[in-house]
């Protein structure tokens, strides 16, 4: 990281929530479901305010518009001293687009609450890098708010209370009751005539005991490979890493960890969080994906943990980048997690 560490400030109640669209154009394939979540934030009590190029529905097939299109929405959001918090309508696979058109020392002084999730970690890194803001692994619009007939109220519930509640002291992580990986097809009317289907939530597993408070950094497994040799891979040293995956054939998964390995990740870290993923598939293999998180990162003198939320699945747990996190990985289910600082300014 390049600058000493900001946090934007907590988000208020009436905030104004400025939408930005930096990949695939969920607000154009999915318009009900994004205007279902537009109008979930406004019964909440929030103003929303649409980035230029997704408030014209542009689409250019698999992405919103050019990368300077993108980056050019993205920095009038951050430049519009009306927008409190920016969110992205959704993921997809070209948010590193934008990064070499952003202005990173105006994103610095006008630093804003940013969330989003999966291929949004380009830009969660590179801001981190560049900027030294603290954005939040959190809900995107589509997938969170859209939800039907209404967002997950653990959801929201995690969201508030890191955007807007905790401005001090420490606040336990606790493992929502339920969870799913229902996948409600928004190109349909499945998404809301479907009941979501949903499963009871063990809470966090031990992989490998241990305790220890350090940085959290958050990241899309598949989009932090991306960034791996470029100026803005994160410096892992000291952190806990969480990593999650939406599609995870485990040949796929195997790959990827290992390449975390041979970057050496794992010999730096001092701790390693495995978020659930949404599409795992076991491809005939006769082990679980833990038995292949051992397998590559082996047993190590720091807690790894499986089973988190922050991730693909419903609800979704909200996290800051570079929040301090206290993990307590004691076997089993018994798992602790605290976050030991605010995650917005005081």
């Amino acid at each position: 990281m390049n600058h000493t560490l900001i946090r934007p400030r907590p988000l208020q109640p009436g905030a104004t929530i400025g939408i930005f669209t930096p990949s695939s154009p969920a607000n154009v394939w999915y318009r009900e479901k994004y205007m279902h979540g537009v109008r979930a934030l406004e019964v909440l009590g929030f103003r929303v305010v649409e980035g230029s190029l997704t408030a014209r529905t542009c689409e250019q097939g698999y992405r919103s518009g050019t990368p300077e299109e993108r980056a050019a929405e993205f920095m009038e959001l951050i430049e519009n001293p009306s927008v409190d918090c920016m969110m992205a309508t959704i993921g997809g696979m070209n948010s590193s687009s934008l990064i070499p058109f952003l202005d990173f020392d105006t994103i610095r002084a006008h630093p804003k609450i940013i969330t989003g999730y999966s291929d949004v970690t380009s830009l969660h890194l590179a801001i981190l890098a560049h900027s030294g803001l603290s954005t939040f692994y959190g809900p995107a619009l589509v997938p969170s708010f859209g939800e039907w007939p209404a967002p997950l109220a653990e959801t929201v519930e995690s969201f508030l209370a890191a955007t807007q509640r905790h401005v001090s002291g420490r606040r336990r992580i606790v493992p929502p009751e339920r969870w799913s990986n229902h996948l409600r097809d928004a190109r349909t009317d499945a998404w809301r005539n479907e009941e979501r289907i949903f499963q009871e939530n063990p809470g966090f597993r031990t992989l490998n005991p241990g305790c220890v408070e350090a940085p959290l950094i958050v990241a899309n497994l598949n989009t932090l490979l991306t960034a791996a040799g470029t100026a803005y891979f994160p410096d892992v040293a000291g952190a806990i890493l969480l990593i999650e995956e939406m599609n995870a054939p485990y040949s796929l998964e195997e790959r990827s960890l290992r390449h975390l390995s041979l970057l050496g990740v794992f010999d730096r870290i001092a701790g390693l969080i495995i978020g659930k993923p949404e599409l795992p598939e076991p491809q005939g293999a006769p082990f679980t994906l833990d038995d292949l998180v051992l397998e590559v990162v082996g047993r190590r003198p720091y807690p790894i943990v499986s089973n988190f939320d922050c991730s693909h699945t419903h609800p979704m747990l909200t996290l800051a980048q570079m929040t301090t996190i206290a993990l307590e990985a004691n076997g089993g289910y018994d798992v602790g997690v605290v976050v030991g600082e605010p995650m917005v300014a005081m």
